[in-house]
């Protein structure tokens, strides 16, 4: 029996999503690139592939998938700061930094929760004799099992295309912030955080002074580490060579941009001379002090002339219209668009203020689309001028238009066929032209899936060590967001009971089609489960069957017909 847990690893960042290893990009057959477009070729020297080597014992591994990760000498032993996207990636790391120095790890940072930072960190934990260290902000856990959890199969699908994981690798430049994405060579190596704090952790690790301070920006748990002897910055993701993904098309909870500003103003104090990002290369010298300086007002800017806009009664639509950054900040490379966007950043700054609703009365409760697509196909005189429009557009390379106008068509049901063939030709345009990865990415996939021509690759479980770092209440809140309300009556009352071997009682108690966990355990019970937390987690992640999780006594149910019956309800 499959069951719902979509283990595809969605970071989200990320998120947590499959890709496979990139070679060099290559220019796509017969495509004029624009001058935009050719910037983001050269954009990928910042992620040429290489150990980096700096004073004081500080090795920078950059190009090893998404995210760079840092080799710190210590005395006696070593200190890593961010694991990699994936264990594939973490071995080769571990190769680079072993030849540097063959000292034993003795403890691991992460700057955040986003999987490129701690996806590769079982593999450092393996290697080691005793047990490392894992430090990370207090929230750090709890961030990765929601993206592990009750989001994974929307941020994975998501992440999918704008991290271009699907698109052949000569479509690929590379993803604004690193060179690929390569969570899918090997299963997750995640590995639960053993030492947390607050708001502050100052350490002693292998003789250096490590100062830890929580700087919510990229992510709420986003820390960034000082190096006071060495005046050595590690500023997570809230800084990297790209203007900054204040908001992410993959999906993110709103993204706190006047505390990112507070943060890199708190960098500041320390007045830096060598700057150690998570993403694109380390820099050192007086430039420090300029980029975090130029970074900040970017994003104050941003912040300060949206609530302004809207303060004045403008709709996000007329503020990014209106809203671009001033000369002195868009001629910085460290503000380019090749992550983030100002457009996107002015929509995800309004919502996160005042929500969804614009404060347009016509957007309150639009017309649904199918009939708005009938009253446009009435107003230009029937479905066939409707459809001459769209392949007017194609032919005018009006192609965000063909878009719009392929919408209506969809909803119409006309020409289906046809219509999305435009609908994946404008697609495939407007992604080859665009010069930030995201939507480059994420166009070119929808293109391709659009024309049926989707990769398939090889989804690569979870295996269970990995599972003993996500806690069971994790597990019964996919369930609890999975329930099927087709395959449960309204007037059904179900008590599932769930003792565990560890002593934790479970009770899921389905009714109006909705289903609540407790802890409580009730005096009636449909059906017992006494098992392991280990076997059921097994079980819902695909690795064991239920039946034969049952067969073999692992998993013990009074009335396991209607317990597989049950979960059966769980599936789309």
């Amino acid at each position: 029996m499959k069951f719902y847990f979509n283990f595809l690893y969605a970071f989200i960042i990320c998120g947590l999503v499959l890709s496979c290893s990139k070679t060099e990009p290559v220019l796509m057959e017969n495509q004029n690139i624009s001058a935009s477009v050719q910037s983001l070729y050269e954009h990928s020297k910042e992620f040429t592939q290489q150990v980096y080597s700096y004073d004081g014992g500080i090795h920078a591994a950059v190009g090893y998938g998404i995210a760079n990760s840092y080799l710190v000498e210590g005395d006696g032993s070593n200190i890593i700061i961010d694991a990699t996207d994936s264990v594939f990636q973490a071995e080769k790391v571990y190769e680079q930094f072993v030849a540097i120095n063959p000292n034993p790890i003795s403890a691991i940072i992460y700057t955040h929760n986003h999987g490129d930072h701690t996806l590769g960190a079982r593999y450092f934990v393996d290697q080691q004799a005793e047990a490392p260290l894992i430090i990370a902000h207090a929230s750090t856990a709890k961030a990765v099992e929601k993206i592990f959890g009750i989001l994974n199969p929307i941020i994975s699908a998501r992440s999918e295309k704008m991290f271009g994981t699907e698109l052949p690798e000569a479509d690929v430049v590379n993803v604004g912030i690193g060179p690929y994405l390569s969570v899918g060579k090997s299963a997750p190596g995640y590995v639960k955080p053993t030492l947390t704090f607050e708001d502050e952790l100052k350490i002693n690790l292998a003789g250096i002074a490590f100062e830890l301070y929580h700087a919510p920006g990229e992510t709420d748990d986003q820390l960034f580490v000082w190096l006071p002897e060495l005046n050595a910055l590690f500023p997570g993701d809230n800084v990297y060579k790209t203007f900054p993904n204040l908001y992410t098309i993959r999906g993110t909870s709103h993204r706190n941009v006047k505390a990112w500003v507070e943060s890199l103003d708190h960098m500041l104090t320390f007045e830096p001379q060598n700057l150690y990002p998570s993403h694109t290369l380390p820099i050192q010298g007086q430039e420090v002090v300029e980029v975090l300086q130029v970074y900040r007002d970017g994003i104050q800017y941003v912040h300060d002339q949206t609530i302004r806009l809207m303060n004045l009664g403008f709709y996000p639509e007329e503020i990014i219209e209106q809203l671009k950054l001033p000369d002195s900040l868009a001629s910085s490379p460290f503000l380019q668009e090749f992550y983030g966007t100002v457009r996107w950043s002015v929509r995800s700054i309004f919502n996160g203020y005042l929500g969804w609703f614009s404060g347009n009365v016509s957007e309150l409760d639009p017309t649904p689309i199918f009939r708005k697509a009938e009253l446009m196909s009435e107003l230009v005189g029937g479905s066939d001028y409707l459809y001459q429009a769209l392949e007017l557009a194609i032919n005018n390379e009006e192609m965000q238009w063909a878009l719009e106008l392929s919408d209506l068509l969809i909803a119409l049901d006309y020409k289906s066929e046809e219509v999305i063939a435009m609908r994946a030709q404008a697609s495939y345009f407007l992604g080859s032209m665009s010069s930030n990865p995201n939507k480059r990415n994420y166009f070119l996939s929808e293109a391709q899936k659009l024309a049926g021509k989707e990769n398939k690759r090889n989804i690569i479980k979870p295996d269970a060590v990995m599972l003993n770092e996500i806690p069971i209440d994790m597990f019964f809140d996919v369930l609890s967001v999975n329930l099927n309300p087709a395959k449960v009556k309204a007037s059904e009352l179900i008590y599932a009971c769930f003792e565990f071997s560890s002593g934790l009682i479970k009770t899921m108690i389905v009714r109006n089609q909705i289903v609540q966990i407790t802890d409580a355990a009730p005096d009636f019970c449909n059906f017992r489960i006494n098992t392991s937390e280990e076997t059921l987690k097994q079980v819902l992640a695909g690795l064991r069957n239920p039946v034969t999780a049952i067969a073999s006594n692992d998993l013990i149910v009074d009335q396991d017909v209607a317990f597989l019956r049950f979960l059966a309800s769980f599936k789309p």
